[in-house]
């Protein structure tokens, strides 16, 4: 057995579809990778905390939201390239779901908006790679 470990090891994440009356609560990423481009709240686990505390840290803290979200949704796992298209970082994520409890979206941490758009908007909106397909996946259960 070889002692390597992989070139791009899994960093462990989280992503978070929180609806509100069909509307879908989103953050327009102010920082890289894909800076101005929209996508579902989310972010990388902080040290002793579980899925579900990382997914609700992360959705206050980029969009002053809460919601009731029940066991994970999913999981994806994403590659995070640089403007060279090589591979700098490999994200697993565990995909969340709810509805939203309380609060009106405010952009926080490194979300530059975030708001609640119609389900029938996302094909008009600049979004990650994927994001689109995955809302309309998720939400048609």
């Amino acid at each position: 057995m070889s002692g390597t470990l992989p070139p791009h090891p899994l960093v462990p994440g989280v992503s978070i579809l929180c609806h509100r009356n069909g509307d879908v609560l989103l953050i327009r990423r102010g920082k890289a990778p894909y800076a101005g481009y929209w996508s579902l709240p989310g972010g990388k686990l902080e040290a002793g905390e579980t899925l579900l505390q990382a997914a609700q840290r992360e959705l206050l803290e980029e969009t002053g939201v809460t919601a009731e979200l029940g066991e994970p949704a999913g999981t994806l796992t994403i590659d995070s390239r640089d403007e060279n298209g090589a591979i700098r970082a490999r994200f697993h994520l565990t995909i969340f779901m709810g509805a939203h409890v309380s609060g009106e979206p405010v952009a926080g941490d490194d979300a530059a908006e975030a708001c609640f758009k119609p389900l029938c908007a996302i094909d008009l909106l600049e979004m990650t790679p994927g994001t689109a397909e995955r809302i309309r996946q998720l939400m048609a259960c």
